[in-house]
């Protein structure tokens, strides 16, 4: 339900600055669920995590746990996991391949459409206007659509299209696709979930931040002896770019093209993927997939919840105002089981549970969640680079690797959606 309190979003958010209200006041947070998590679009699943027909895996919109299927016609369907009776859980299992969802309480069944098929002792229901099983189905997540195998759904009758909402980003899917020789990618490596005492808009920021990287994982750079800091120094020509609509991209490509190496972007040379170079040219012809291979994959938030960190995906889960679940995989390319494996082994290192990058992440998260409840000062200054910013080829804001034209953009976007 809305608050009842109007808030004023526009006096808590300056062009350069926020207010640290904006993070832990819990009024706040019910009106974010409500005009963002379920009215815009939001990142659920990939296509390649239910493939058979019958399949289905428990996802979440927000804190809301939703059950992606893929019914017996093979559409996807976004299913809210609430019986209709009387609210119990109906799938309590984390993913399978069922036709039907029997509720565990008084036996109410499902369709994978989300159909009522039936209710255990019907006689007791005979002559009640009430209950058609027609309008006793599972509740449906109001709008489901894909792009290159990524499924969103939004809670909304109506609203802009998923095209509109990813607008320019939808090119940074693109480019993760093109890193396959068959231009697919997979989520099929399982995922790790890190829980932080932070809200959940730290981490959206963070994901695009390329100011940090060189003092928060200066200790894992120096220890792999990677390259990866000098991404992030002064003296880097990366970028930041600003998309609109709340999707955000630090920009590496022009610090791989510098250096003019395939397979630069992983650590690693083209003599040590013969096989997957050998697909990759094939595809696409020697010279795309040399251009392909030095780029690498982005790294793109897509907003509210989707994270594309060049060998990972992120889902971002806000489960209350101070805690956020973070559902992280490896990457899998279709067609390249090399590149995937070592996918899986990076992935690991960096963010398993012995991992250095998102332990490093999490410590930051929780330190500014508490700092924030601090009463001075009482806005946080986002200023960095705004006067160097300008607008690129096609029209978006860029500037510096290390400024903070992301975190900008985001807030514009998030002043937008709530003022609604």
């Amino acid at each position: 339900m809305p608050v009842e309190n109007k808030i004023d979003f526009d006096t808590l958010i300056k062009s350069d600055q926020v207010h640290g209200s904006l993070y832990h006041n819990e009024e706040i947070y019910k009106e974010e669920l409500e005009k963002i998590w379920f009215k815009t679009w939001v990142y659920v699943g990939h296509e390649s995590e239910i493939p058979k027909t019958n399949d289905f895996i428990m996802k979440s919109i927000g804190p809301q746990p939703v059950i992606m299927t893929r019914d017996r016609k093979n559409k996807i369907q976004l299913l809210q996991n609430r019986c209709p009776h009387r609210g119990n859980q109906v799938c309590v299992k984390q993913k399978g391949n069922a036709k039907l969802f029997t509720c565990p309480y008084h036996s109410w069944t499902f369709s994978n459409s989300g159909d009522l098929v039936g209710y255990a002792f019907p006689e007791g229901y005979e002559g009640n206007p009430n209950a058609d099983k027609k309008k006793l189905g599972l509740a449906k997540v109001a709008r489901v659509a894909s792009y290159r195998g990524f499924i969103f759904g939004s809670m909304a009758e109506e609203g802009p299209s998923l095209e509109e909402h990813l607008g320019g980003a939808m090119e940074m899917l693109d480019r993760v696709c093109l890193t396959s020789p068959e231009g697919e990618i997979e989520v099929t490596a399982g995922f790790l979930k890190h829980k932080t005492r932070s809200n959940w808009k730290f981490l959206v920021e963070n994901e695009t931040d390329g100011y940090h990287p060189a003092f928060v994982h200066s200790s894992i750079f120096s220890v792999a002896e990677s390259g990866i800091g000098g991404l992030y120094d002064n003296k880097s020509t990366a970028l930041t770019r600003d998309y609109g609509n709340g999707h955000t991209e630090v920009d590496l490509r022009p610090e791989f093209r510098k250096f003019d190496e395939p397979m630069r972007w992983f650590g690693t040379t083209p003599k040590k993927l013969p096989d997957y170079v050998k697909n990759m040219n094939a595809a696409y012809g020697d010279t795309r997939a040399r251009e392909i291979m030095i780029d690498g994959t982005p790294h793109a938030m897509i907003y509210p919840n989707l994270f594309i960190a060049e060998i990972q995906l992120f889902v971002i889960q806000p489960v209350a105002v101070d805690e956020t679940v973070q559902h992280v995989t490896a990457l899998q390319f279709k067609g390249a089981p090399v590149l995937n494996r070592r996918m899986r082994q990076q992935t690991m290192g960096s963010v398993g549970p012995a991992g250095f990058l998102l332990a490093d992440d999490s410590e930051m998260y929780e330190r500014t969640q508490r700092g924030v409840k601090s009463k001075q000062p009482e806005w946080l200054f986002l200023g960095r680079g705004e006067q160097r910013e300008y607008r690129d080829e096609d029209g978006y804001r860029v500037s510096h690797a290390t400024d903070e034209t992301p975190s900008r953009g985001i807030w514009r976007h998030y002043r937008s959606l709530m003022e609604e």
